[in-house]
């Protein structure tokens, strides 16, 4: 087999991807191991815990929270970026109350390596919003975890004609804006959203990531093998979590994400199939690879 073909077929089971809706989900999630999940159509990374080179070249990455698994391979990603000639460094989103230490850190790394590791930080709290590209945002909300944490919510602007001038001739709403009347409303489209490392509270007290078309959650525990006091303690979703809310998600799609190693990727489909009710469970989409082995 010739190496470029290897090289593919390791990346394909290195890496899991999904559809859901319009949006391509992509990347490698195993809880307490790595999480990088990339949005192309959107042109985001969801943190910074693998460095896979087919994603390393999105240039804004949303950073959950600091602990090694979600931010420990940044480095590595921008080692890579330099490689790809990506002058422009990153813009890397977080909680602000990381934003020192994390700059502290990749300078200490760029002395070792004797190369810049430069990124645009932008530190957030939550209710902030933060311009991506176009029509699109990103919005950040409260989670709750042992250490600072955000989620994220992508909010679409949309433009739209004023409801009281529907039905005007063309040339009358030209001539009106040309005249400085604002003839133009906004809709906010909620369009994917990703929570992950968190108490389930999150989803009580932003119930706006319930309503987004694509809802990426963490479900760390799925059954008795974990406890939901377990679960709790460690600031994690436990899958009885996600049942005792099903009337309540409105999302088309809802990709479950972060699940431990204690499961077996090849059985997580069939748990939810047993567990979660049907209206729901045909929404889930179970983001894990193909196969009984976990990869790496």
């Amino acid at each position: 087999m010739p190496l470029s073909a290897r090289a593919g077929l390791y990346t394909a089971r290195v890496l899991t991807t999904v559809t859901a809706g319009p949006y391509t989900i992509r990347g490698i999630s195993v809880g307490g191991v790595y999480t990088s999940i990339a949005v192309p159509e959107l042109g985001v990374l969801f943190d910074a815990g693998a460095s896979p080179r087919s994603i390393s070249a999105l240039d804004t990455i949303l950073l959950s929270h600091a602990h090694v698994d979600h931010v420990g391979a940044l480095p590595a990603l921008l080692g890579i970026r330099a490689l790809q000639g990506k002058a422009k460094p990153p813009r890397v989103v977080m909680p602000a109350e990381i934003v020192g230490d994390l700059q502290h850190a990749l300078e200490a790394l760029a002395r070792l390596q004797r190369w810049p590791l430069a990124i645009e930080a932008i530190g957030m709290v939550p209710g902030d919003e933060l311009p991506l590209r176009g029509d699109l945002r990103v919005r950040a909300v409260r989670t709750f975890h042992p250490v600072p944490s955000l989620g994220y919510v992508i909010v679409r602007r949309v433009a739209k004609l004023r409801p009281e001038l529907a039905g005007l001739p063309g040339p009358e709403i030209a001539a009106r804006r040309r005249a400085g009347e604002d003839v133009t409303t906004y809709d906010d489209r909620l369009e994917l959203a990703y929570v992950t490392d968190t108490l389930v509270s999150a989803l009580d007290h932003a119930p706006e990531l319930l309503q987004t078309r694509v809802l990426i959650v963490e479900c760390t525990f799925l059954d008795e093998r974990k406890s939901l006091a377990d679960a709790r303690a460690g600031c994690h979703i436990h899958l009885d979590e996600i049942i005792e809310r099903a009337d309540r998600f409105e999302n088309e799609h809802i990709v479950v994400m972060h699940v431990s190693q204690i499961y077996r990727p090849d059985e997580v489909a069939g748990v939810l199939d047993a567990r979660v009710p049907p209206a729901l469970r045909k929404r889930i989409i179970p983001f894990v690879p193909a196969g009984s082995a976990w990869p790496g």
